[in-house]
């Protein structure tokens, strides 16, 4: 418990670093915004307490509000995304279920069931950020398409960190 405790308090703060240091300089057109943090959420052991996810949630949203001076709309986006976190796992539950020491990354649960985990659910995320900061139904088209653009590159970021960074066991 321990050994996970710690990876995920060293992906916390990767994920955060990479966000604020260098994906958040990242805008392409003023339509594309590269977003990794949300990674942090979904790749939390599946056992633990929504109340948990919650509140990791909070204080990751949080401290990008922090930085990129955007006043709760990541940390709203990203507690909807540990709220409807365990629905998505639901609704992509393999046939025989969850193994007790599986955990929700590529190398354990397949490229398919990771895709459309992490794909369904940066497109949530995504869907709630953008919606907020647009504030209105006035560039319906426009915030669509930022979601669904952003939510491409973001999930391939997702999925290469993934491949790249974590360990397979």
């Amino acid at each position: 418990m321990n050994n996970s405790i710690i990876a995920n308090a060293l992906r916390f703060l990767v994920l955060l670093l990479v966000q604020v240091l260098i994906l958040n300089e990242i805008e392409l057109h003023g339509f594309i915004h590269p977003y990794i943090y949300p990674l942090f959420i979904l790749l939390l052991p599946f056992e633990t307490p929504r109340w948990v996810q919650l509140l990791l949630g909070f204080i990751m949203g949080l401290l990008i509000d922090v930085y990129a001076n955007t006043i709760g709309f990541h940390a709203a986006a990203t507690v909807w995304l540990a709220f409807i976190r365990t629905t998505v796992q639901e609704v992509n539950k393999p046939s025989g279920g969850y193994e007790p020491e599986q955990r929700p990354l590529m190398f354990d649960m397949g490229v398919k069931w990771t895709l459309f985990y992490v794909g369904v659910s940066v497109l949530l995320h995504h869907f709630v950020l953008f919606s907020i900061e647009a504030g209105s139904f006035a560039n319906v088209l426009s915030t669509l398409s930022k979601i669904f653009v952003s939510s491409l590159v973001s999930i391939f970021l997702m999925m290469l960190y993934q491949f790249i960074f974590v360990p397979k066991q």
